[in-house]
């Protein structure tokens, strides 16, 4: 183990944590020597992201997040962190006028109001150890925009926004915050149907390294934020995508 991004003795919380982005961040998160607690609504799902974790103390709890009550329960049953990565989203495609206000709602709920009101209960609770990182994955969807993703790139601008706010807030308790602003990730959304092979093909033309990142790719710069060798870094949007923005 890199002992410069060792991650031992630390307890951390990721949410969203039942596939994806989510699930490689708390594989790696347990391979770098942390105790990983996951959440997520997907019980089963869950189950199998602890069964790719090297052997410790990890667990989950299933947990939908924009319930207020499953939210405080939550918060009840965890213990004190020293680490926080906030990953439960969604993405919603869709043009302007077909806007529905049950899909701006529920986009701006996941994504922004629960991943809120959970450092908020978290910080009443005084469950967030002095010194420790909240980490928040976003995306480039929140500066670099095209059409069809008004909904989701506002929900990530506003989280992006929050996160430098409490930042501030929290400097002086030492506990630093930042955001992991990702560019198109290989998950299995790419396998849904919802974007055709011709258009990902298309899209890849944008991105100057020449692929899609991987889940993998964002658990790796979690794991510095998470770290201790990353300590007077908070505030900062870090943008990892393959050179995407460059163009």
């Amino acid at each position: 183990m890199n002992s410069l991004f060792s991650l031992h003795g630390k307890t951390i919380l990721v949410t969203g944590a039942s596939s994806g982005i989510g699930r490689a961040i708390a594989v790696l998160c347990a391979q770098q020597g942390a105790t990983v607690i996951m959440t997520a609504r997907n019980k089963e799902r869950l189950a199998e992201t602890l069964q790719l974790l090297p052997k410790g103390n990890h667990h989950y709890l299933s947990t939908d997040l924009t319930s207020e009550e499953e939210l405080k329960e939550l918060v009840h049953h965890l213990p004190v962190l020293d680490g926080i990565i906030l990953n439960a989203g969604m993405v919603k495609t869709v043009p302007v006028p077909f806007i529905k206000k049950e899909d701006l709602e529920y986009m701006f709920h996941l994504t922004l109001h629960s991943s809120v009101m959970l450092i908020q209960q978290l910080l009443k609770s005084k469950k967030i150890k002095t010194e420790a990182s909240i980490c928040f994955i976003s995306s480039v969807a929140s500066q670099k925009i095209t059409i069809g993703n008004s909904i989701y790139s506002a929900a990530k601008g506003a989280l992006n926004s929050f996160a430098k706010s409490l930042a501030l807030e929290l400097a002086p308790k030492q506990i630093r915050v930042n955001a992991i602003l990702p560019g198109m990730i290989a998950t299995g959304i790419l396998d849904s149907g919802v974007v055709s092979e011709e258009q990902l093909q298309l899209h890849l033309k944008n991105y100057p390294l020449g692929r899609f990142g991987k889940p993998e790719d964002v658990a790796g710069l979690s794991i510095y934020l998470m770290a201790d060798v990353s300590k007077w870094m908070t505030g900062s949007l870090v943008t990892i995508d393959g050179g995407y923005t460059l163009k």
